[in-house]
């Protein structure tokens, strides 16, 4: 059986030089590397296997947490979403697991549990984000009562930013991210346990949040962590890891007014030929995709036209030098997943973690 044509090959050598510029930037932080959602579509166990010199990882749920170590990951592990129940609670002792702790209900369970507390664990607090966490104003409170329960021997504090990826402002009066670090700061300086609050986009313009840990994500993956128009010169350094492909597997020669694909929502303006490229949402290429949305084929850019479809799409191949079987880049080194996650008014990160599980994969180094 003849696998699927459509590829995402991951650069391990890039995911490294990623790494190595959070390690600059960040140079008297540790740095957890968030992996979560199958490490942003990357691969969690091989970007986990490459990243063997962080200081730690982080993931969305237990369950990524175990196969991690099921894997031979023994490097610490924080669970953003903590646990649910008593289960996975378990878990988290059984396999030296930090789990946040965000909300009354994990609270009370932690505190009814008399055996198998895990050794560390991350309060959560909401500085601004209002989504996950106690109030700033009850860390004092809560640290010193968790602290007393037998078996954990840490407690660290934690809190996310909501608009980092804005930019740092020009008056820090209106600079929502600085609010959120001064309040987090004012309501945890006299605590001991170990802090992080820096995602990719905070650790990169806001040095003072920087602390103990930081949570690079979106960065070691090679796309920006702010959204379009905002500048960082770290940002030109990194280097995409991933490189979509597939290939031409048909040109049509199509007349004046044709329509192409579903809804006939595109025609030809002219006698031209139209090629069809073996990719589309079904394989994570997403569906709404504007007018100047195009892909590299022969390190030439060619629009896509007419609708993206499951399996396939269609590209305008007028004065482009293409062959049925020639590769076609969707997004990589010669064509940024930003600009693609632009045209379809989305993030890079819904992107590469929208790869599903028929497109290939290949590591290079």
């Amino acid at each position: 059986m003849t696998a699927r044509i459509a590829c995402a090959e991951i650069n391990l050598a890039a995911l490294r030089h990623n790494f190595s510029l959070v390690r600059h930037h960040a140079a008297r932080s540790r740095i957890m590397c968030v992996i979560k959602a199958n490490a942003y579509g990357h691969g969690m166990l091989q970007v986990a296997e490459t990243l063997s010199e962080a200081d730690g990882f982080a993931v969305a749920c237990v369950d990524e947490a175990i196969t991690l170590r099921q894997n031979g990951i023994e490097k610490p592990i924080t669970i953003f979403q903590g646990f649910a129940d008593e289960a996975e609670l378990a878990a988290c002792s059984e396999y030296s697991l930090w789990p946040l702790l965000h909300c009354d209900a994990q609270l009370k369970l932690l505190q009814v549990t008399k055996k198998r507390r895990p050794a560390g664990i991350w309060l959560k607090l909401s500085s601004g984000m209002n989504r996950l966490g106690f109030a700033c104003e009850q860390a004092q409170l809560l640290w010193q009562g968790l602290i007393k329960l037998e078996g954990i021997q840490s407690v660290g504090l934690m809190t996310h930013m909501a608009c980092a990826d804005e930019g740092s402002a020009k008056n820090p009066v209106t600079d929502f991210t600085l609010k959120q670090i001064d309040r987090f700061m004012q309501n945890t300086q006299q605590l001991a346990g170990e802090k992080s609050l820096a995602n990719s986009a905070t650790l990169l313009s806001w040095p003072q949040a920087q602390a103990d840990w930081v949570r690079p994500g979106i960065m070691l993956y090679g796309a920006s962590p702010f959204l379009p128009g905002i500048t960082h010169n770290c940002v030109n350094e990194l280097k995409p890891v991933m490189r979509l492909t597939s290939r031409l597997i048909a040109i049509n020669q199509l007349r004046k007014g044709n329509p192409i694909g579903y809804g006939c929502s595109w025609h030809c303006p002219e006698d031209m030929p139209v090629g069809v490229v073996a990719i589309g949402y079904g394989d994570g290429y997403p569906r709404h995709i504007d007018a100047h949305a195009s892909v590299s084929i022969n390190n030439q850019c060619a629009a896509v036209v007419g609708r993206v479809s499951m399996d396939l799409l269609t590209i305008d191949l007028r004065n482009i030098a293409a062959a049925v079987g020639d590769q076609v880049v969707l997004w990589g080194p010669e064509l940024p997943v930003d600009d693609i996650a632009r045209s379809a008014e989305t993030i890079a990160y819904e992107l590469t973690c929208g790869i599903y599980g028929r497109v290939q994969y290949r590591y290079i180094d």
